[in-house]
């Protein structure tokens, strides 16, 4: 059984969101092609307090870019961003939601960020994501969305180091790019882990 999982389409990181990712609303017409070849498609959602720790505004005197210590763990500080019950928060209007079996929120947690849509950055509290998929009996997933360089690579190693079969379908995804390379270096790293890497005309 094959999942596609759809990784933080949400309005805070295309253009005009609060942290958005350079031509991230072009993947979204690529994203409902793809979901014509699948049954079971799973969307995650960055889902924030206001206070979140990640935030560089809820640090006095810290800059977004910024890297701090948070509950012992390295963390990059954010605009403020998907914060919940705001629109920034909610899915891409044009992105078909029809097919979605079951959204999984993550970043909930004020103490830890979480781009991955199984783990917390610690690995210390799971979504229920890899359960869910092994209760439905798939094997295989296929990892899209926003960002290449931060959720989706996480979301992608965490699902080979969940057992999974992963593949991360490159033109269905766009990076933030902070530094020059990031995405390049993303996909190097998503590859040496044994996450194959395919266009969506590959499928």
């Amino acid at each position: 059984m094959k999942a596609l999982i759809l990784v933080d389409i949400q309005n805070d990181f295309v253009s005009g969101g609060a942290l958005a990712v350079p031509e991230g609303e072009t993947i979204v017409p690529i994203v409902n092609e793809l979901q014509k070849k699948f049954d079971f498609i799973i969307a995650t959602q960055d889902f924030h307090p206001a206070n979140h720790g990640s935030f560089a505004a809820n640090h006095e005197g810290k800059n977004i870019g910024e890297v701090i210590e948070l509950n012992g763990l390295s963390q990059i500080l954010w605009p403020v961003h998907c914060v919940q019950n705001t629109e920034g928060t909610e899915f891409v209007k044009e992105l078909d939601m029809a097919k979605v079996k079951k959204v999984f929120v993550k970043g909930t947690d004020t103490e830890i960020d979480s781009y991955s849509g199984f783990f917390d950055n610690g690995h210390r509290k799971s979504t229920g994501l890899s359960d869910y998929l092994k209760e439905q009996g798939v094997t295989e997933v296929y990892v899209t969305g926003l960002a290449a360089d931060y959720c989706v690579k996480f979301t992608a190693l965490d699902a080979v180091g969940e057992g999974f079969k992963t593949y991360l379908i490159s033109d269905a995804t766009k990076g933030v790019n902070m530094q020059a390379g990031d995405v390049e270096k993303a996909i190097a790293e998503m590859k040496e882990k044994g996450i194959k890497v395919i266009t969506s005309e590959e499928l």
